[in-house]
Parts: C-alpha cells; structure tokens; sequence
C-alpha cells in the first residue's frame, strides 16, 4: 500500500474507496502522494496545483504511465488510436491484425473501419473464387483484441462500417450472435443521406465497387426497414451504435482542409482520428468551479475556469511533446507529429447543477452549458494559437483552412479569430469528452456530461459471523446536499436533483446536442432508458440525435437481452467462465452424469442442523446439490424438493449465480427471532444457507477441469488469459452490479472497462 502523505490525505481522499482506487490504480511503486502529483504533472506546477485542488486530472493512461519509460517500460500516454484502414487484400487485412496487437501491447485501444473490404460474394482471384465478406474478418480483429494483455486486461476495440457497403445487413446483426465478435464494440457511420431516406420511407442502396477486378456489388433496400432493425437491436442488445458521419467530417477545424480525412473512431467513439491518429485526454471538474455551492447565490467562476482551461492546454501539449517516441507505430508516431490532437474534456457536470440548484436537462442548465462550453472552445483555441506563437503550428497547418471552418467560426470571439490569424494553432483537434470513470470515480463525482446515475446504491459488506449485510450509501454529491440543507430522507431531495434513470430521453439528447456545438471532437455518451422503452422509442431517440446534431450515441436498456446473457462472476473471482453450458434447458440425464464428486458441511438453522452436500462432476464443474437434515423440526419434504430443483437446474446450464441470487436473503421467521436473540445461526432461512453453501463451494476455486486465470506481471507484450470484461453485469473487484456511462462499463467502485 502507497504511503500518503498526511498533510493531504485529509481534504483530498473522503472514503476509503477513493483511496483505494488511486492506490490500486494509479500509485506507481509505492511512491507517495506528493510523489504521484510530481510523476503526472512532469514538474509543470500550475497543473499539479489544480490536480491537488481536484480541478483537473488527465486521461488514466497519462496517470498510470507518465515516467514510466524512463524504466524502459513500453507503455503509451495516450487512450485511443485508430488504425490505418485495411485495404482490400489479405496482406493488409492481416497486417492491420498485427498492428492492432503491437497497439494493444503498449496499453492503447483502437478503432478500424472495415468499409475498404469487399463484401460477401464478391469475386476474388484466388483458391477461394469469392470472398466471405467485410464482416468474417471481425472475429480475427476480435480475436486479437482478446489474445493480449494489459495489465490483467484486454484491449478495447470500435469496428465501423460505412451505411452504404452491401454486407451492412450482417453486419448490424452479428452482435445478435452471441459468438460473434465478443470482444468489439461495433458503430455504423451514418450519413445525413440515409437518415433522409429513412424519414421519407425512401430506397436505399447499398453499393460496393471491387477497384482489383471492377465488379459491382448492389443491392436495393428499404432504409426505414434497415433502421427498424437497428432499431430492435438496440432495445434488444445495446448495439450497435451510431456514428453520424456527415457531422463529425463537418463539424470541426479541419473540415475544409482538403488533405484530411478521418478514418474511424476509437473504441468510445468520443475520437474521430484519421489514419494513425491518436489523442491525449484530461478532463476539467465542473463541480470545483461552482462558488457557494448549495445556495441561492451559488454560482459558475468562469474566470478560474479560463485559467484552468489553459493550463490544462498547455500541459496536453507537453505530455504530448514527451510521449511521441513512445507511440507503438511509426505511422502514429508520424500523424501525432503532423497533426497534434488532444482531447480536453469535462467531468461533474452533475454535480456541478445539483450545487447550482439547477435541474439537469432545463433550458436554465442548457443555457449554462452552451456558456461554459462557449468559454472552454475560445479558451483552449487562444491557448493554442498562443503556443503557436513560442513553439510553432502543427505541421499539417492550413491557415485558410480552419478560417472557414464553421466551427472556428462559431467557436471564437474576435480577439482569438485575431490571435490564430497571427500565429496558427499549434493542435488540430482540442477538445473531447471522454469516459471518465475510474477517475470521476476517484473524485467522487459524475462522470463526463452525464447526469448522476443514482441518488443511491446498496452496499454489501460482511459482518464478523460471515453474514452478507445490505447497507444504503447516498452517491456523494446527493450526500453533501442532503447534509448541507438538513435533509434527512431522498423523498424530500428537490426536483433539481434527477438521475440517469429518471431524466426524459429528450432532455438528455438536449444536453448533449448543447456540449457538442463546442465540442470539435466529440462525446462519448450512454442514454440509459428504462425497461419499459419501446422499440419504437429507440427509433425516435435516434431520430433526435442526428437531428439535434450530435455526433455519436449510444443507449443502453435497463434490463435488456444484454444483462441477460452475460456472466455474473463473484467478487474478487477469476472471472472464468463455468463450462457446463447448454444450448438448450433440457438437463443432462443423472445416468449420462456418470460419478461425482462432492463435500459436505455442517450449517446452523433455528430449526436444527443441515448438512449440505455440493457435488461435481469430472471436470470440475457443479451438477448437484443434497441436503440432509437433523429431526429437530426441519421439514425434509420440502428441503428435498428444493434440491432436487436445484440439481435439475444445475444440469441445465443455468448459471450458478442465478440460482445463488433466487434463494440468498430468503428468511424464515424462526431465524430472524433466534438472531435477535443474539444466537449464532449460519443464515437467514434454509434456502438462504443453501444459496451459501453453493457459493462458498463455487469460490473455492476447485475446478478439476477449469483453467486458472495467470497472474497479472509487468510483461505487456505477453500473450494471455485476461478479465473477460464484455462478459460481467457485475464488478470483478466489489460484485455490485455495473452500469453504462458515458460510452463505458463503470462500477461505484471505481472499476471501469475503460482505464
């Protein structure tokens, strides 16, 4: 455990959990606090005093890696990269595969757009006479996502494919495949063209030209039909997203520069990057910019704000100056020199309205916004035509080009349009809003521009008798308001305060579409909805989105397909799959079992003893469960019929978590009188010691059969068996249930899919 230093610990670590993440993820080597703030501001004091003030924080990357080269590790500063677009041919199909892999072993994640490739049935000169199509490949680029490790991860991949190739069809289905593609998150680039032929019910043609032989590949489709179906799969399975093309090619400085052109996103889509392209990220916290927070006076200091905005410029440039060597790739360290993107972005906004007393998704709060990020967008541009003036531009600059972009225009005050046409810009690209998780997290703030997720979560801890004990914690924001106006129940909380899962869709997009007139790069961003969503809801949300001008959503559906058919782990668990699956429910006859191997143990109940036998079968895997009880009341019938129940379960494949999950908590009134009394019992009913016995035998690790997850080591070039992330609906670190923020996987506890 890192040492803190004691002068700081105080006003900076609240809970327990906040240092625990920093500890965990970001302390390198036992360094202490003052240490840690030394390593990632690199010696730039402005930077390093608003990261103490909780102001400021880069990318998890630049946290967890900044100086490490210095010890000859080989490990990136930046989060994303997009890939050089494979070309038609299986040279460069495979060579993408590997520079995908080369990537992944330096800590970055990558996006490749599979538009380039032929689709099925196209003919090729070779032994295979026509082509399996754009879409076979996915499961190679998948595959290789999963091969190498990260530090006890796996890399994180965006595959996109242009709204006119002809293999769009499968491609927008083959998530329905639960084999498919599993480790990748996928996006179609949509233009403004489709999304007019979907509103008029119009043809759309999906069309391909192979350049090698000039055979044309077409075929005629109903558009609204196509998004009927994306539709469906999103309320269905969360995927796939959507990247509304025309806008992110319009909407920035470089969309009249005619040598540019993106060529995909990364994997949260908040980076569209062109070939090779990557960017630094760091995020500014709102919430520590609101003066007299929780009053009626309260409000926004935008002129520390401004400052911090330019510090924050100015250091992105220096980490981007020392990390160029340390890219994986010539052709990324070759972009990143002629282009000089960063992604500065925000996070807390949540919580920055809730101590403004301003109702998340208002026109008040809109109206706020658009003057924030107004202020961050002329602020971050002066700052770089600035440091334009001292180190020079970037070298692909054009001066003439970004003058007439729309989004300079409508971005700048006078005073900076002056500044830029003096000296230049020294980056291309500035601004982002990216996933914060891990570090709002940290904080303890809401992530990115997203509401706060839950006013509040249930905690589980365990008591000294080995007891699971539900306890409420208030997220902390919702916690200092309730503390500072003497609230003592969320019922009586005001209508400003709203969640995730309470604010209207339409609000939401509202918010967005406001950050993203600002925003050059884009946003990252999950729209939680309800269970209740409709198919139909979905397919107006979408409709919205591309209307209000975003660049890029995601939804996720409370309850979905999805949650279903991931695996729960239990905590601190290696996250390995149990084998003993089936494609159907039918169980597995106890003659085709075969022997089994089991233990027994001895449980208290208020009505006597249990002896609970777990038994497996010759790999490893659970099948049964018997119980046998003391004659002290117990009712036998009944116990046998619930394990018969259980073992018929079992040799279904249905997942033991599930049946964990169906009988823990259950109590019988016997139980709950003898706890009052202060006596010893092993749970709160018979169901709810079975539920503990089954769990107990799951995580002891026993699997004759099962493969052991390998030690995490310092080693990124190996090739491993990693945290199978796009397969948990609960935390691998804490076991609470995770959700989907801001275009990621996050936990309360600070766990999050993306570092």
């Amino acid at each position: 455990m890192c040492f803190i230093m004691k002068y700081n610990e105080e006003n900076w670590f609240e809970t327990e959990l906040q240092k625990d993440i920093w500890s965990k993820k970001y302390c390198h080597n036992g360094e202490s606090f003052d240490e840690f703030f030394e390593r990632v501001s690199g010696g730039n004091k402005n930077i390093k005093s608003y990261m103490i003030d909780k102001k400021f924080l880069p990318g998890g990357r630049i946290i967890a890696s900044r100086g490490l080269h210095k010890e000859n590790k080989k490990i990136t500063y930046s989060n994303c990269y997009v890939i050089t677009p494979p070309e038609d041919n299986i040279e460069s199909i495979f060579e993408c595969a590997t520079k995908l892999a080369r990537t992944y072993s330096y800590g970055g994640g990558c996006g490749i757009d599979i538009s380039g490739l032929s689709p099925k049935g196209a003919k090729i000169n070779n032994a295979a006479n026509e082509t399996t199509g754009s879409v076979s490949f996915m499961d190679l680029y998948s595959l290789v996502t999963d091969l190498i490790g990260q530090a006890g991860r796996r890399g994180a991949l965006m595959i996109s494919l242009s709204c006119t190739h002809p293999d769009l069809e499968a491609f927008v289905d083959i998530k329905n495949n639960l084999d498919k593609v599993t480790k990748a998150n996928i996006s179609i680039r949509i233009t403004d063209e489709f999304m007019a032929a979907v509103k008029t019910d119009g043809d759309w043609v999906l069309s391909y030209t192979r350049s090698e032989t000039g055979e044309l590949v077409e075929k005629k489709i109903k558009a609204r039909e196509l998004f009927n179906k994306f539709a469906y799969n999103n309320w269905d399975m969360a995927e796939p997203g959507v990247l509304f093309w025309d806008r992110i090619e319009n909407w920035n400085m470089l969309s009249e520069d005619d040598r540019f052109k993106f060529a995909g996103v990364n994997p949260c889509a908040e980076e569209p990057l062109p070939a090779g392209g990557s960017c630094l990220l760091g995020s500014i916290n709102l919430s520590e910019f609101v003066e007299n927070e929780f009053k009626i006076n309260s409000e926004f200091d935008f002129d520390e704000f401004k400052k911090c905005v330019e510090q924050s410029v100015i250091y992105l440039n220096e980490v981007l100056e020392e990390g160029l060597p340390l890219h994986p790739l010539q052709e990324q360290r070759e972009s990143v020199n002629n282009w000089r993107q960063i992604g500065l972005g925000i996070m807390g906004l949540g919580d920055a309205l809730i101590k403004l007393g301003i109702r998340y998704g208002s026109d008040e709060a809109a109206k706020l916004c658009d003057k924030i990020g107004f202020t961050m967008a002329d602020t971050a541009i002066a700052t770089s035509a600035k440091l334009a003036k001292k180190f020079g531009t970037y070298p692909m600059y054009k001066k003439e080009a970004v003058e007439k972009s729309p989004y300079f225009i409508e971005n700048t005050t006078n005073s900076t349009k002056k500044l830029v046409a003096e000296n230049g810009l020294r980056n291309s690209q500035l601004l982002t809003i990216a996933p914060t998780g891990s570090i709002s997290t940290m904080l303890g703030i809401s992530g990115g521009i997203e509401p706060i997720y839950n006013i509040s979560y249930v905690r589980k801890t365990e008591s000294l008798h080995g007891e699971d004990v539900f306890y409420k914690v208030y997220t902390p924001i919702v916690k200092d308001l309730m503390d500072a106006e003497k609230i003592e129940n969320e019922e009586d909380l005001p209508a400003s305060v709203v969640t995730a899962m309470t604010l209207n869709y339409e609000e939401r997009i509202k918010m967005q579409s406001v950050w993203q007139k600002h925003i050059d790069a884009s946003i990252s961003s999950t729209v939680n909805v309800p269970e209740s969503f409709t198919v139909t809801d979905v397919y107006n949300l979408y409709m919205l989105a591309w209307e209000k001008g975003l660049k890029g959503v995601t939804i996720y559906r409370d309850n979905c397909r999805r949650t279903g058919i991931l695996l729960n782990t239990a905590p601190k668990a290696a996250a390995v799959k149990d084998k003993f699956e089936f494609n159907s429910v039918v169980p597995m006859s106890r003659a085709k079992l075969g022997k089994t191997y089991g233990t027994t143990s001895k449980y208290t109940t208020a009505c006597g003893n249990l002896y609970v036998t777990i038994n497996r079968d010759r790999e490893g895997h659970i099948v049964e469960s018997f119980v046998n009880t003391s004659k002290n009341g117990i009712c036998k019938s009944n116990i046998d019929g619930l394990n018969r129940m259980i073992s018929l379960a079992l040799r279904s494949g249905v997942l033991i978590d599930e049946i964990i999950d169906q009988l823990k908590n259950i109590t019988c009134p016997a139980c709950v009188r003898m706890k009052s009394k202060g006596e010893h019992l092993d749970g709160n009913s018979c169901p709810d010691i079975i539920a503990r016995a089954i769990k107990e035998e799951y995580d002891t690790e026993l699997f004759v059969g099962t493969p052991k997850v390998k030690e995490e080591t310092e080693d990124y070039d190996q090739v491993s068996m990693n945290l199978d992330t796009d397969s948990l609906t609960v935390c691998p670190e804490c076991g609470e249930r995770l959700h989907h923020e801001g275009g990621c996987v996050i936990c309360t506890c600070g766990w999050s899919k993306c570092m």
